[in-house]
């Protein structure tokens, strides 16, 4: 029996005993101890929280279908029946289910018709240390569902809050005080190796480490490499594999796995496959693999010390993704990888003067993104005051100031006798899984007559990507899909994607031969689906444009009209609310055109600050939008 051998086993006697008599524990355990599969089966099996459902939440999708799926492949049950699963615009459980995994934002959206949780007997927050915007939304409304459920003399809830790192202070404070209860995981020793000089460009200083390893470790050693995203681990696997072909004699062979939240679930999990006999698995991860995944057999780690996250600031109202520094605690769960099985290496690529210019922490989600989800979110619950929320880390009042604004400028909010709430179409913005701003547009679809075509547009933008670019055959995947660009913008052609994908009714080999993602694409169809379900349920007409693609870009100007940028005399883009440098990226159909004027759904920051996905517009439609916020804007702009 596999459950015997995790660390964790040694201590289930003692974790029970103490588990049983607390409202409230904080666990800690390395990653890789066994406690999000063990523990609530511990519980389970012991009878606590038999009133109820145990509920486990992950911060990623990703982890909570794997995890469902593995307890309940232990338990030997089919999936779905006492063990579940419920995540955005997915969920496998039924009266039967007793323990569920569900992300945090799905148990958010069940406490909006539920706020005492009262199908839950017990909720454990896992991954606690990433907190995430939803997990930390997630703290308060538990808190606040415990204190209620006492009040009013119902059966009691148990809230677990689970961490893999020791800085949990903070957790129990706010949650009374809790017991902090350790748990010992099995670290081997790890060799720590700094750079001497800092690097200028850290991926090519990664390449140079794989195969230094590479050419001097014994083969049945894998390696992992920290990247930061998707385009980046698409084109280092590709330089990986050519090198690799030739290498001088007697080099064992390479097989090189890229592993991202996006990539198609079948390939995510080769990365637990064990390499071929005389050949090095070498995995380049995004954090992904920092704490949800354990890698078996990892004895080296690249970590190159950088990470892409949201960066918000609330005076520029721009939210951007950009490329940064890990926080030392982030570093640390990355050099552990290489401990987890034997003693390991963990090669960083930065000095040690560096590293201790690192934030000691990763700064919670809550304090660096747009808040307005979050906003609408508690409104929804009916919070009497957003500002005086209990939240673990307070986000700055600016930053709530700012979100507030946004859902005004948006018509979701107002004022009645000093207290924020929300309005009729923000409550109905409210229904919907998504953003405001997507929430709106939908909700401003019936005006254009596009509301089929909008579903299909906001679901596209709804999972990570449907287009599959494999690095070796770039140019051969861009000339395959020609025949869908529109040269009215991202939007258009994604929707045109969508349309020829229906008509072969998403045949497997058309995906193949045009490069789409075939599971994501299943995925939009769902999420369509139980959008175009909400809709009916607030009945709001369903009509199609057809083939006028003019009405769907008014729609997306109307909605999208604070993420606007103009073509300068110059040739370059400024963002229209705060004159703010802006570039087309790469990978968008409007790379090589200067349209006047676009729409834009977000901000990577890389060596520029690059719009992506974009939709040509009028700029009179954004004035029409929102005549009064670009009034405003104007006068600033000329004080």
């Amino acid at each position: 029996c596999q459950r015997r051998g995790l660390p964790i086993f040694q201590a289930r006697g003692r974790l029970l005993g103490q588990l049983r008599s607390l409202d409230c524990a904080v666990l800690i355990g390395e990653t890789g101890s066994g406690k999000t599969t063990q523990v609530p089966q511990y519980l389970y099996e012991a009878g606590i929280g038999r009133q109820g459902i145990i509920a486990v939440t992950q911060p990623r999708r990703v982890a909570a279908i794997a995890l469902a799926t593995r307890v309940s492949s232990e338990r030997t049950t089919e999936l779905g029946r006492l063990v579940g699963y419920s995540v955005r615009f997915e969920e496998l459980s039924c009266e039967q289910t007793r323990i569920k995994f569900l992300t945090d934002g799905m148990l958010l959206r069940e406490a909006i018709a539920d706020p005492t949780l009262r199908r839950y007997s017990v909720v454990i927050l896992d991954e606690a240390h990433e907190r995430t915007i939803h997990t930390d939304v997630l703290f308060g409304v538990v808190k606040a569902a415990q204190r209620k459920r006492k009040e009013l003399g119902k059966v009691p809830l148990k809230v677990i809050i689970m961490s893999a790192t020791m800085d949990v202070d903070q957790f129990s404070q706010y949650f009374n005080g809790a017991p902090v209860l350790y748990l010992e995981g099995r670290q081997h020793p790890i060799q720590i190796f700094n750079t001497k000089q800092p690097q200028s460009d850290y991926l090519q200083a990664a390449l140079v480490s794989v195969f230094q390893i590479h050419q001097e470790a014994p083969s049945s050693q894998d390696i992992l490499v920290f990247l930061t995203g998707q385009e980046e681990i698409e084109a280092m696997t590709k330089t990986c594999r050519d090198i690799a072909k030739h290498l001088p004699e007697g080099c064992p062979r390479m097989l090189v796995m890229p592993l991202y939240a996006s990539l198609p679930y079948s390939q995510q999990l080769r990365v637990f496959q064990a390499a071929p006999k005389g050949c090095r698995k070498v995995i380049l991860s995004t954090n992904i693999a920092e704490t949800s995944i354990t890698i078996p057999g990892i004895k080296y780690v690249v970590d190159t010390g950088m990470v892409k996250a949201k960066k918000y600031s609330p005076d520029t109202g721009l939210e951007v993704l950009a490329v940064q520094r890990v926080s030392k605690a982030q570093a640390w769960q990355r050099t552990g990888r290489a401990g987890r099985e034997a003693s390991g290496v963990c090669y960083r690529l930065y000095t040690q003067e560096e590293f201790d210019k690192f934030d000691k922490m990763t700064v919670p989600e809550i304090q660096r993104c747009n808040l307005a989800s979050v906003v609408l979110h508690l409104l929804a619950l009916r919070v009497p005051n957003v500002l005086t929320f209990d939240f673990m880390s307070k986000p700055s009042p600016e930053a709530i100031q700012a979100a507030i604004e946004l859902l005004d400028l948006l018509g979701a909010v107002e004022w009645k006798e000093d207290q924020l709430v929300l309005t009729p179409l923000g409550r109905r913005m409210s229904a919907f899984p998504l953003e405001p701003k997507f929430s709106k547009t939908i909700l401003l679809s019936p005006k254009f007559h596009c509301t089929e075509e909008i579903l299909t547009i906001v679901s596209l933008l709804s999972v990570d990507s449907v287009l599959y670019s494999p690095p070796a055959r770039r140019e051969e995947a861009q000339s395959v899909r020609k025949k869908f660009i529109s040269s009215e913008g991202d939007h258009l052609t994604l929707l045109s994607i969508y349309r020829a994908f229906k008509n072969v009714s998403g045949n497997k080999d058309w995906c193949k031969e045009n490069f789409v993602n075939s599971r994501n694409m299943m995925l939009v169809s769902d999420i369509r689906a139980q959008l175009r379900d909400i809709c009916v349920k607030l009945s709001l007409p369903i009509e199609s444009s057809c083939s006028d693609s003019t009405n769907v870009r008014r729609c997306l100007a109307h909605s999208l009209f604070m993420n606007a940028a103009e073509l300068q005399p110059d040739g370059t883009y400024r963002t229209l609310d705060s004159h703010q440098l802006v570039a087309i990226h790469p990978s968008s159909v409007l790379f090589q055109c200067k349209p006047a004027c676009v729409v834009y759904n977000t901000l990577l920051h890389t060596n520029k600050c690059y719009m992506r996905d974009l939709c040509v517009v009028d700029a009179d439609w954004l004035y029409e939008a929102a005549p009064d916020y670009f009034r405003r804007k104007l006068r600033t702009a000329r004080d």
